[in-house]
């Protein structure tokens, strides 16, 4: 039994990917608007800026580099975009990037607050992918996101994986909090071609036709 034991968690250590610490700003004031917005814009009153991780979100930079997608999340503070601020002065960002190339960065610890979905943000881990429309994701990210979602889902009672594009299919359902239901942004990354490709490699290709869920 011991044996077995052993086993099964060097298998479960196994799973984390190489991942590459490129920690933005994490102080006092982006705890204190992460704690403003969750009260805000979810309706969750906690003392911690922590979340329970029980969704992944997959997302698209729109730009070509890590670099300047750390550099855009790094500030405290939303700069510009109004049609954001409105709702909080909070920056945008995510735990996690991936490069062109499939590399794995982590932006923030895995359970802690990222304003990236609306209404979904409380229980939702986000993942970034350079790219755009015209720069679709690479077989390498799709690789990538692949082994980070399985290591996530081996710590996490992670229920669904979804992309940017279809946040707004939970609406209306018990997972959605967003005070504001005129809150809404349009969205189409990453788009249903890589979103049907990894959930099928995840096991997961049936998971957004629930109808009691959704």
């Amino acid at each position: 039994m011991l044996i077995c034991v052993f086993g099964f968690s060097l298998l479960k250590a196994q799973q984390k990917p190489l991942i590459y610490k490129r920690p933005i700003t994490w102080n006092s004031e982006r705890e204190r608007l992460s704690l403003e917005y969750l009260l805000k814009r979810h309706g969750v009153h906690t003392d911690t800026a922590l979340i329970i991780p029980r969704m992944v979100v997959v997302h698209w930079t729109g730009n070509m580099s890590v670099n300047a997608t750390v550099k855009t999340f790094n500030p405290v503070y939303l700069p510009g975009r109004k049609d954001l601020q409105t709702a909080s002065t909070l920056n945008v960002s995510t735990q996690f990037v991936i490069g062109r190339n499939g590399t794995i960065y982590q932006l923030l610890p895995e359970n802690f607050f990222a304003r990236h979905t609306i209404g979904l943000n409380y229980c939702a881990i986000g993942i970034e992918n350079i790219g755009s429309a015209q720069n679709p994701l690479t077989e390498a990210q799709l690789n990538s996101n692949t082994k980070l979602i399985k290591y996530l889902r081996s710590k996490y009672a992670i229920e669904y994986v979804i992309g940017h594009h279809e946040y707004q299919a939970f609406n209306g359902t018990i997972w959605w909090k967003e005070m504001n239901p005129t809150y809404i942004t349009a969205k189409t990354d990453p788009g249903d071609k890589f979103m049907h490709s990894l959930r099928a490699r995840l096991g997961l290709d049936k998971q957004l036709k629930v109808p009691h869920l959704l």
